[in-house]
């Protein structure tokens, strides 16, 4: 029980940057930040010491001794779960599906303590992970918690990969490595101003110092778009639904959790197949089941394709 908790916990949290507050449930989470790791967290510290977290009576209606209760079979639950949660849904669905006797107020109180999504707010769509790779899928890349500030829209995002990685170790530019040294001995001196120069020195280099669990990692910068769908801008019908969805799947990696994230999108009709830079058949059919059920944008009669749109912008339509 031990390792899978730990190993979640230690691979949910994100990095910790200024203004990461907002939005936060009561836990300090929310369903785009580190819900799962809090619960995770929580789970890990009952099955040690039998002790629910403090605050949680504010937001349920049963005693202690039937929050235990719960504690102890979602303990069992996410034992058996193969693999365990790492992502809201995925971790409200636990919740849902094991406490489904309990009353109501309860497990909605509980998903609010995390800033998981509600019951009502979860959406069921038919993927079956994992799915063998599309052909053309050539970098497999382990990159750090991805913040929410980092998700620029549907099919875009920006990712940053340790640099004690051995893919990167051996790439990282002499004058990076001199700037996380001397940025590192200017803060020992408490010199701020002169560490806050080296870090942009680094952040000008692609490069970034981030602190996560109580570490700084020296990491490098990625900008990724997902090749293959074009997903509403952030100013269209369901942009926002778009960013918030792809925020939701990628809180660690790109073919996240056992499920291709394009296809994921595909299906939940929030994104297009971009068929002017990708034909690969897979893509064309997860389109096509999203647009026959009338999922996401396809609930809509004639949704705009994101690349007019854009054209249209730039001509001043």
């Amino acid at each position: 029980m031990g390792n899978a908790l730990r190993f979640l916990y230690g691979h949910c949290c994100k990095p910790t940057t200024a203004g990461d507050s907002e939005s936060l449930g009561p836990h300090g989470v929310s369903s785009v930040t580190v819900g799962v790791s809090a619960l995770a967290q929580d789970l890990f510290h009952f099955d040690i010491t039998s002790q629910v977290p403090e605050g949680l009576s504010k937001h349920v209606v049963s005693s202690k001794k039937a929050q235990a209760n719960w504690y102890r079979k979602l303990v069992d639950a996410w034992k058996e779960a193969k693999p365990p949660p790492k992502t809201p849904e995925e971790a409200a669905r636990l919740v849902i599906k094991t406490l489904k006797r309990h009353q109501k107020a309860d497990v909605e109180g509980l998903l609010s303590f995390y800033g998981l999504p509600l019951p009502h707010t979860l959406v069921e769509v038919a993927v079956q992970p994992p799915t063998s790779l599309p052909d053309g899928v050539q970098y497999e890349m382990h990159t750090l918690p991805v913040d929410a500030k980092a998700v620029a829209d549907g099919d875009t995002i920006t990712v940053y990969v340790s640099t004690t990685d051995p893919r990167e170790s051996s790439y990282v530019p002499g004058n990076v490595h001199a700037a996380a040294v001397q940025r590192s001995e200017a803060r020992a001196r408490r010199d701020y101003p002169e560490a806050d120069a080296f870090h942009q020195q680094i952040i000008d280099s692609g490069y970034r110092v981030i602190a996560f669990q109580n570490e700084e990692i020296l990491a490098r910068k990625y900008r990724i778009r997902l090749r293959g769908i074009d997903a509403p801008e952030s100013a269209m019908p369901y942009g926002k639904e778009a960013k918030i969805e792809l925020t939701k799947i990628v809180q660690g990696d790109i073919y996240c959790n056992g499920v291709f994230v394009q296809e994921l999108m595909l299906k939940k009709g929030l994104a297009w197949h971009y068929t002017a830079y990708d034909k690969r058949p897979e893509l064309e059919t997860w389109e096509r089941e999203a647009r026959a059920k009338r999922v996401g944008l396809w609930a809509s009669k004639n949704p705009e394709k994101p690349w007019d749109w854009r054209k249209d912008r730039r001509e001043g339509r």
